[in-house]
C-alpha cells in the first residue's frame, strides 16, 4: 500500500509540476518576468526530485491531463487576445495556481501511506503554487 501511493502520489506531482513549468513558459510579460522565473526554477528543481523518486520504482510519472491542458491553452489565449496585459497575465496564473493547490493536496490526502518524501515534495509544490498566487496578487 505505501509503495502505491507513493507512485500514485509522485505521478500527481510530476504531472502538476509539468503543467505549471509550461503554464510559466507560456508567458512572457516582463514585470511578472522574475516571480515567473523564480517558481519555474523551484517547479523544476521539485521535477528532478520527483523524477529521481520515480525512478526507484521504475515508473514512468505521469503528463498533465491533455484535455485539461488544452482547455487551459484556449482560456489563455482567448483572454490575452482580449486583453493582453499583466493583470490578465496575474488572473490566469492565480488561477491555475488555485486548481494546483486544490487538486495537490486533494492527492496529499487521498494517498495517506505514501512514504514521507513523496509527501514532502507535493507539499513543496504546494507551497510554491500557493507562494506564486500570493506574489502575484498586485498585478491583478
Amino acid at each position: 500500500m505505501i509503495e502505491q501511493d507513493t507512485i500514485k502520489l509522485l505521478r500527481e506531482c510530476d504531472a502538476g509540476v509539468k503543467m505549471g513549468i509550461a503554464s510559466i513558459d507560456d508567458t512572457r510579460h516582463k514585470d511578472l518576468k522574475q516571480k515567473l522565473t523564480d517558481c519555474k526554477e523551484e517547479h523544476e528543481d521539485l521535477q528532478i526530485k520527483i523524477r529521481q523518486h520515480l525512478d526507484r520504482f521504475q515508473d514512468d510519472g505521469k503528463n498533465p491531463n491533455p484535455i485539461a491542458k488544452g482547455m487551459s491553452w484556449m482560456k489563455t489565449n482567448m483572454k490575452l487576445n482580449m486583453e493582453d496585459s499583466d493583470a490578465t497575465i496575474a488572473e490566469l496564473m492565480t488561477d491555475g495556481c488555485n486548481m494546483g493547490v486544490k487538486s495537490l493536496s486533494r492527492y496529499l490526502n487521498q494517498y495517506k501511506a505514501a512514504d514521507e518524501l513523496s509527501k514532502d515534495m507535493a507539499k513543496k509544490l504546494i507551497h510554491a503554487e500557493a507562494q506564486l498566487a500570493a506574489d502575484i496578487r498586485q498585478y491583478l
